[in-house]
């Protein structure tokens, strides 16, 4: 490490860089989740250090190696990219030595992390904590940890107000994220038509890539200009014209074959988050383990480009199922790059007005297309303490769900298609993930989801307190509350009508899902993220994906349109059309 970096004023904030994501995570759901109460802003950063120094403590353990040597191993297995080695090394330089020491004396993570303070007990609240508590009692453990550190050198440890961007290797890397999650836009936007030719910060994992970034009439999803004869206007990779006759490909493959595009409204189920479980797991960990990082970072620890709805990436968990997106386009070769993930962590049909305008149709120029409206989380769930009186009600998702649909019918073209999506009975979670061990837990046996599920609770950074607890009748209100919102979906999608889309109404029908994974020999907990304990995984997504299609197909096959029977000739003159 340079002397340069030694010496700089570090704000340091972080005991180690797996934190990053957590608080990337944190403002990527505070950005525009009212729900968090500006009292706990400091839970994330609890949890963080208290994931950080478990993972540490875990490859001590699995190395039989100190606690010195299992901070640099997780500093060399991570990427220099986004300064995440660099960074990492400057954390232990920082607060190395008192971790050692604590954990040295056998202190858990949760004592170090509140003597460190990156865990603050607020007066009058209870003490969180995810390990059991010591055995002798919390208090003295405590004041022995803080004697402990109290002579070394560290002059002060971060408060709940510190922000990780005022570290200066981030400072710049923060404000292209935080721009580019704000907008919901790309950030590499060359003609500001909403398309991109950079994959993440909202590139193409979450919209068809754009073909052309130095001209914004040209864009996936559009018709194409004068058939397409002397470009490709619209990013399918069709266009020229046949020598043999004469005719345009675009007029003579896709001229009356229906061209769609797909476009999700969602949150972060919708978007794919997905926290790679090997990141929190030392007897798994390798070089080849934080490869995507940087990557997640950029994508707000999201996963469109593998999503059932927009995903274009072969699936990584070996199931043949494929998104909706590329059903619809083995279905229609001419729907190639033509979707968006219109989806945030933290979305609602509450704060779904702050960001629709990301949404990228032209009424008059554009191709129709399949919208899903599926905010399946955050009008019931939220971290508060009592979390059903920030729910929301009927009356209120009514009027929200109006307003999308009036912004819809304005900006969609004629003929378009809207499916409002219901909302799932959460108590699935409680019922099969409650006694098994989060992989964080699963070297020693020591944490399950009902212990990460309370922690989460009483810092109120929970993803659901409502459905992520021990509290039998809370699970039942809060399902009890989704099926109402689901009935109110199912009420708007039978009673209103719009002159440019057709409105349906789907159930989240994650029973049926349930079921036919276990005919394939799976079981039930197995279709949710590990590590958050709450989120549909990619598995759950595509199955989900499958049994959208088949509904769809058998009760409105109009929505998906005709299939194309140019499309052997589409791939014999164009190959996979430009991949993505």
């Amino acid at each position: 490490m340079h002397g340069s970096e030694m010496k700089c004023p570090w704000k340091a904030l972080i005991t180690a860089p797996l934190l990053i994501f957590l608080l990337l995570h944190s403002w990527a759901s505070a950005a525009y989740n009212d729900q968090h109460s500006t009292s706990y802003s400091n839970g994330h950063t609890c949890v963080g250090c208290v994931l950080v120094v478990s993972v540490i403590k875990q490859l001590a353990q699995v190395h039989n190696s100190t606690v010195q040597a299992s901070m640099e191993r997780l500093c060399s297995y991570l990427p220099e990219k986004l300064f995440l080695k660099t960074t990492c090394y400057i954390m232990v330089h920082r607060f190395g030595s008192d971790i050692i020491k604590l954990l040295e004396a056998g202190m858990n993570a949760d004592v170090a992390c509140h003597t460190l303070e990156f865990c603050k007990q607020k007066t009058g609240q209870p003490r969180c904590h995810l390990y059991p508590l010591p055995k002798k009692a919390w208090k003295f453990t405590l004041e022995k940890a803080r004697q402990i550190v109290k002579k070394s050198s560290t002059v002060q440890y971060p408060g709940s107000g510190s922000d990780i961007c005022s570290l200066p290797v981030l400072a710049k890397i923060c404000q292209k994220i935080k721009l580019s999650i704000s907008n919901s836009v790309p950030f590499k936007d060359m003609d500001s038509d909403k398309y991109s030719v950079f994959p993440t910060l909202r590139g193409y994992h979450w919209r068809g890539r754009d073909c052309n970034d130095h001209d914004k009439t040209t864009y996936p999803g559009r018709r194409p200009d004068s058939w397409d004869v002397h470009r490709d206007s619209n990013c399918n990779g069709i266009w020229g014209v046949d020598p043999k006759d004469g005719i345009p490909y675009e007029k003579k493959f896709c001229e009356g074959s229906q061209p769609r595009g797909i476009i999700l409204l969602g949150d972060s189920a919708g978007a794919h988050f997905h926290i790679p479980p090997e990141w929190l797991m030392p007897s798994q960990m390798s070089l080849n383990s934080f490869l995507n990082l940087p990557m997640a970072i950029t994508n707000e620890l999201d996963w469109p480009q593998l999503s059932g709805v927009t995903g274009f990436l072969d699936s990584t968990s070996r199931i043949e199922e494929k998104s909706i997106y590329l059903r619809l386009r083995r279905r229609n070769h001419c729907n190639h790059r033509d979707y968006q993930n219109i989806s945030r962590n933290g979305a609602s049909s509450k704060n779904l007005e702050r960001f629709i305008e990301s949404l990228s149709r032209n009424q008059l120029l554009d191709h129709p297309a399949i919208v899903i409206y599926a905010m399946i989380g955050n009008d019931v769930c939220n971290g508060k303490t009592d979390p059903v009186p920030e729910m929301t009600t009927p009356e209120k998702l009514y009027s929200n769900v109006m307003q999308t649909l009036k912004y819809l019918n304005s900006h969609l073209p004629n003929g378009s298609h809207v499916i409002l999506y219901g909302l799932p009975d959460g108590t699935f979670l409680w019922d099969n993930l409650h006694n098994r061990y989060h992989p964080l837990g699963q070297l020693n046996k020591d944490v399950t989801y009902a212990q990460l599920y309370s922690f989460l609770n009483c810092l109120q950074v929970s993803p659901c307190s409502g459905w992520m607890t021990s509290n039998k009748t809370l699970r039942t209100l809060t399902s009890e509350r989704a099926e109402q919102l689901s009935n109110t979906l199912k009420k708007i999608a039978t009673s209103e009508k719009f002159t440019n889309f057709n409105l349906f109404h789907m159930d989240f029908a994650f029973q049926e899902i349930i079921e036919e994974w276990q005919k394939r020999g799976g079981q039930p907990w197995q279709l949710i993220e590990p590590v958050d304990g709450f989120h549909p995984n990619e598995v759950s997504s595509l199955l989900l994906a499958e049994n959208f299609w088949k509904k769809v197909k058998l009760q409105w096959p109009q929505v998906l349109g005709k299939e194309n029977p140019f499309n052997a000739q589409i791939e014999q003159v164009f190959g996979d059309q430009g991949g993505h």
